[in-house]
């Protein structure tokens, strides 16, 4: 009787350890597929972050080159006129116009306005009277000397056929920095210097200055 007990409980602990192992090795093999299968999806989610960290860089630095692209200047035409008039009032007035209409943008099919753009002479500007022309007379007025700057403009101007000249005037005796009918007058609120561009590109003017000369180039931009 206490043999048969004996080879009774034997049996039951085989049995219990046989269920322990394979309760024990299905819970582990859960474990590890869960493990795998998290361990997978944060692969998968890194991948995907990584992804969209490198499209949305690409995307910013493709932005950021097109924004900062510097366009390329091209001279087109220039002009170059003498300043034969030395007085310092009338070379201060040039100075004032030049720095004004310096780096001024045309955009296409834009006209251009040099009244617009370089305004009223006056003192707060730091305009002087110096000579200019009023019907036929030498007189006294703020911004004498501007007209050789529109003058060397529109000469510039004319060189380029795909810029229209819209309005533009002579004065009413010879100027010597330009050919006869080669010059244009300006008055702010009379007369104006204005042309059209024609051109597919926009156009920067430069104008600039010395005792002698009065110089105006043209560039397009692309």
């Amino acid at each position: 009787m206490k043999k048969s007990y004996i080879i009774f409980l034997v049996f039951l602990f085989i049995i219990g350890a046989v269920i322990g192992i394979y309760l024990f090795n299905t819970k582990y093999n859960n474990t590890n597929e869960n493990s795998n299968y998290n361990a997978t999806r944060t692969s998968n989610n890194n991948e995907q972050q990584a992804n969209q960290f490198s499209e949305d860089s690409s995307s910013k630095s493709n932005s950021n080159t097109e924004e900062n692209k510097t366009p390329i200047e091209t001279q087109i035409a220039d002009f170059t006129t003498k300043i034969y008039t030395k007085d310092k009032e009338r070379q201060n007035n040039i100075s004032i116009t030049c720095s004004t209409l310096n780096d001024t943008y045309v955009e296409p099919g834009e006209t251009f306005s040099f009244c617009d753009t370089v305004g009223k002479a006056t003192t707060t500007k730091g305009y002087e009277k110096a000579d200019v022309f009023k019907d036929g007379e030498v007189v006294q007025a703020l911004g004498g000397g501007n007209c050789q700057v529109s003058s060397t403009l529109y000469n510039a101007v004319l060189k380029i056929p795909e810029l229209e000249v819209v309005e533009r005037h002579e004065h009413s005796n010879s100027v010597p920095y330009v050919s006869k009918g080669k010059d244009a007058a300006v008055s702010y609120g009379s007369y104006d210097f204005k042309f059209k561009n024609n051109l597919p590109n926009k156009i920067k003017i430069s104008a600039s200055c010395d005792s002698d000369y009065v110089y105006v180039k043209l560039f397009k931009l692309e």
